[in-house]
């Protein structure tokens, strides 16, 4: 069973999250296959060696093609976080990006209350 995140485990994954999302928001949807990406949570591991990088992609029909675009460029990605970082932390996180499913699953609940 999981233990519950540190305070600093908990800060250390906002300040992530922040900066993912800027080096994404930075590279263009067209990067992307023209869709939307969206950093909603990062968790990061007790010893902050491994980062879980929540990301919601819109539309959802592209999610596929973008977890593999974005599990290609996960090196580029870290090493581009490492310059934001590097005042700030020893080590840079290994990136592994997860889907986030949230928001399907509120559209799908939306739907079903709509019938």
């Amino acid at each position: 069973m999981d233990r519950p995140a540190s305070k600093r485990q908990l800060k250390v994954g906002r300040e992530l999250q922040k900066d993912l999302a800027e080096i994404i928001r930075g590279k263009g949807m067209a990067s992307f296959d023209g869709a939307m990406v969206t950093v909603s949570e990062v968790k990061i591991s007790p010893d902050l060696s491994v980062a879980k990088v929540y990301v919601s992609i819109f539309p959802s029909a592209k999610a596929e093609a973008v977890m593999k675009i974005l599990g290609e460029n996960s090196r580029s990605y870290r090493g581009e976080l490492g310059h934001i970082i590097a005042k700030q932390f020893r080590i840079v996180p290994e990136l592994v990006f997860y889907l986030d499913s949230s928001l399907d699953y509120a559209e799908h609940i939306d739907e079903l209350l709509k019938k």
